[in-house]
């Protein structure tokens, strides 16, 4: 067996893992690479290997980092099942499509007010080419095991972080290998904990957070102070948040400080039609995560949707204090743009930021502390007070990732280190080899590997 790894190698973003048995190609996530622009320019370029060779792929789940490349792979010849856990699939079918129009909408204005260096400048792909997307995934129930091509067998186990995400086993007749996604936090306030894994031969290990720990502050609170604060000397809160999972989160966090008075009554605004679908999904998959039916009812009911461009844009004009959640969450794109435009310049106003900030997106400067952005090639100051809370991370801290570890029975024969920067990577690398005294490897962009399973105890 061979391992690819064709994307999330030394960046945070591009899951992509190619596996390679006997005569069968099966393909891990299928995400987009994020940030530094010598990351998206990856996105261009042609696939690793060619698509019509793919018999099967598997989405650990629906962010566009693991699942947004699909509508370019079927685009240019894959034409096999995606298999997907049955809230991912439903997840899938609101993001993808919403991140053709996304790219559909940012190349128009390029092209309208001239600011590309392309002409005309064209999107990744569109909303018809995501749509036509949709029909390859395959909804499979978690802990069931299936027959995902010959000789290979696959499960799904739930990881936490978001609605529908899972982990991944991999199983031949010789061994098997997990995938474990992005992993979720012990004590998240709407996920289940990661599951635990008694045995892999070889994991493929996420380290987004693998040299942190998350702060101790409890973040409701502290999203609470901020919101009190600002509203106190008039200004508005803008929070750039991913549509699903931390918008999600946002919104059961305002309800349960609205509920115990620890905020004033003002209005709060979820900017984003595909947040307010995938908040509906949570009824619908009530199974997959904690909150029961009241507390969903209250989460679902804590903001205004915004649905139109006129609504959106009447936003920008408020007068009172307010809080406007909107997409994205590293404001790489979406309509939290144009109310950064709006409001980041105002010193009484506030940016609050929920979740990891990739290297080379506008969270990430303006997390740094950046006198100012560019958005739509011009360049906004930010005045407004920034703050960051990284307890709103649905991430497993370096911590949490080593606890976890510690449920396995036996260590894997080899750890590969993926979906991190690379100072993160290698200081989870280090204390797997320290604390564990596991074998744990930092594998290069497209690096290939070959998974040895001579010695090893066939899996039952």
């Amino acid at each position: 067996m061979k391992l690819t790894f064709a994307g999330a190698a030394g960046t945070v973003t591009g899951s992509r893992y190619v596996l390679d048995h006997e005569k069968h190609r099966l393909l891990i996530d299928c995400g987009l690479f994020q940030g530094y622009k010598v990351l998206r320019l990856r996105n261009r370029a042609p696939f690793p290997v060619k698509p019509e060779t793919i018999d099967a792929a598997i989405l650990t789940h629906a962010h566009l980092d693991h699942s947004g490349y699909l509508p370019v792979l079927v685009r240019d010849g894959f034409s096999a099942p995606v298999y997907a856990s049955l809230a991912t699939r439903d997840l899938c079918a609101i993001l993808l499509p919403d991140s053709g129009h996304l790219q559909e909408e940012e190349a128009k204005f390029l092209n309208r007010h001239a600011l590309s260096k392309h002409d005309p400048a064209l999107p990744l792909y569109t909303k018809a080419e995501a749509l036509a997307s949709l029909a390859a995934i395959k909804g499979v129930k978690m802990d069931t095991e299936w027959e995902v091509l010959p000789g290979m067998r696959a499960t799904l186990r739930p990881a936490g972080h978001l609605l529908g995400a899972s982990m991944v086993e991999v199983k031949t007749g010789h061994g098997n290998i997990v995938f474990s996604g992005d992993l979720g936090r012990p004590h998240d306030s709407i996920m289940p904990p990661p599951t635990t894994i008694p045995r892999a031969d070889y994991l493929v290990l996420e380290s987004t957070y693998g040299n942190r720990r998350h702060e101790a502050i409890d973040p409701e609170t502290q999203f609470g102070d901020i919101i009190e604060k600002t509203a106190a000397r008039g200004g508005i809160i803008v929070v750039p948040s991913f549509a699903v999972g931390r918008a999600q989160a946002l919104m059961y966090a305002i309800h349960r400080l609205k509920a115990r008075k620890a905020i004033p009554d003002l209005p709060v605004f979820l900017n984003s039609p595909m947040a307010m679908n995938a908040t509906e999904l949570y009824r619908r998959h009530a199974a997959s995560h904690r909150l029961d039916a009241e507390q969903c009812r209250g989460m679902c009911n804590a903001a205004t949707i915004v649905n139109s461009v006129e609504e959106s844009q009447a936003l920008n004009d408020l007068k009172m204090p307010a809080v406007i959640i909107a997409a994205s969450g590293m404001a790489t794109g979406g309509r939290v743009l144009h109310h950064l435009i709006a409001y980041a310049s105002d010193e009484k106003n506030s940016i609050v930021l929920t979740g990891y900030q990739a290297g080379g997106t506008r969270g990430a400067a303006i997390a740094a502390g950046a006198d100012e952005i560019k958005i739509f090639g011009r360049k906004v100051p930010i005045r407004a007070e920034v703050h960051q809370i990284n307890g709103y991370s649905a991430h497993a801290d370096a911590d949490e990732i080593i606890q976890w570890l510690k449920g396995f029975e036996t260590p894997p024969r080899r750890v590969f280190i993926t979906h991190g920067e690379p100072e993160a990577a290698d200081s989870l690398r280090k204390r797997i080899g320290e604390e564990l005294h596991w074998n744990a490897h930092v594998p290069d962009h497209l690096e290939t590997v070959s998974l040895d399973f001579d010695g090893v105890k066939k899996p039952r």
